[in-house]
């Protein structure tokens, strides 16, 4: 087994459409800190963080939602989406569960880091610093490559469709 990072992620989603026509939004947040901002384009995120090998990674799901977001995660059945690797090598899982969520209520966690690289001045940044309701189209254009994939698995499922083979 590979000893490569790990992250677990939850997915929220909504769904839209009519019965014959269904479709989903997902809640995604942008990347905090100095590094993403002023960036849209591959610069959002599934709400995930990183686990160590004593944390399932449902457990790890759950916390890093709640750090991220501030707020509990709401009730639901999970979905499972499944693992995707990233360019960096770290392998990601990523569940999702059907909520409402009003971004409003959000109250990011922080990360502290020394900016500007080499001041010796601490700052702290939120994770998020910003969460929106994407149609699968929009997600595509934010979310950083790698996670599109979730996206995809997503909309097939809700869809009753399966998911093509890149997914």
């Amino acid at each position: 087994m590979s000893a490569g990072k790990r992250s677990a992620g939850l997915l929220l989603f909504r769904v839209t459409g009519t019965e014959s026509e269904r479709d989903v939004e997902v809640l995604i947040g942008h990347m905090g800190g100095p590094f993403w901002a002023g960036r849209e384009a591959a610069a959002w995120s599934v709400p995930k963080g990183e686990y160590g090998p004593d944390e399932e990674s449902a457990a790890a799901a759950r916390r890093e939602f709640e750090e991220e977001l501030g707020v509990p995660v709401p009730d639901g059945v999970w979905l499972p989406l499944g693992e995707a690797r990233q360019r960096s090598g770290k392998t990601v899982t990523v569940w999702a569960v059907e909520a409402e969520l009003d971004v409003a209520s959000v109250v990011p966690g922080t990360f502290t880091m020394e900016w500007p690289r080499g001041s010796g001045v601490q700052q702290d940044f939120p994770e998020m610093d910003r969460f929106a309701w994407c149609t699968p189209e929009q997600a595509a254009e934010r979310l950083i490559a790698g996670q599109r994939v979730f996206v995809q698995r997503l909309r097939a499922q809700v869809r009753g469709e399966a998911a093509s083979p890149e997914a």
